[in-house]
């Protein structure tokens, strides 16, 4: 397991002392949990592949080659 630390203001340091004695567990521990808690429940991390994420985009622009990613010709006049 990994340290980690950190400095908090001194109003959530009471908080965090108080569900500590309430519930009788480690700061450490209540801290790791919150954090996982917080973590789990964040739309910042997504997950799954980049099929999965974006997997209702393709197929879905009409008119391009089939060929498209494979045809070198395609890439003759890139970057011109």
């Amino acid at each position: 397991m990994k340290t980690l630390s950190l400095k908090v203001p001194a109003a959530l340091e009471r908080k965090l002392a108080a569900v500590v004695k309430r519930r009788g567990v480690r700061k450490s521990a209540l801290v790791r949990e919150a954090l996982s808690r917080y973590l789990d429940e964040s739309s910042e991390l997504r997950r799954g592949s980049f099929l999965d994420l974006a997997g209702d985009l393709f197929g879905c622009v009409k008119g391009a080659p089939a060929d498209l990613s494979s045809n070198p010709r395609y890439l003759a006049s890139f970057g011109k």
